[in-house]
């Protein structure tokens, strides 16, 4: 299966060459194989970062897809996973994303409300 990365992670990937003969990232010319272990809980104390897992940059990642607009069909593909209720599982949306639609339609919305509120108020 091919990979899609952007310019910024080829280059981040380019500049690892030659650190290590068979491994992309290494660290004092050890492969690194494990990410969630001693170094990754140092690293989040130094930074001030609480509860923080290495999965969870997997849901921030698939969140700011769909916050972007990245449709679900291709965020599954992108992420590898195998439905698109796996992909609504991972993407936790703040619903701020959907404010441009509302408002895109205040005007319509705000006539329809304003009528059924006055056809409701009359029957009363």
């Amino acid at each position: 299966m091919a990979v899609p990365l952007s310019d910024v992670a080829v280059d981040i990937i380019r500049r690892q060459l030659g650190k290590h003969h068979t491994h992309v990232f290494s660290y004092r010319g050890r492969s690194v194989s494990r990410v969630n272990n001693h170094a990754w809980t140092k690293a989040l104390a130094r930074a001030g970062i609480e509860n923080f897992r290495w999965h969870d940059l997997r849901h921030t990642w698939a969140s700011w897809h769909v916050q972007g607009g990245t449709p679900l069909h291709v965020l599954q593909e992108l992420g590898g996973w195998e439905s698109v209720e796996m992909v609504k599982r991972y993407a936790h949306l703040s619903g701020e994303h959907l404010a441009q639609y509302v408002t895109s339609m205040t005007g319509s919305t705000r006539r329809v409300v304003t009528n059924r509120l006055r056809s409701e108020t009359k029957k009363g």
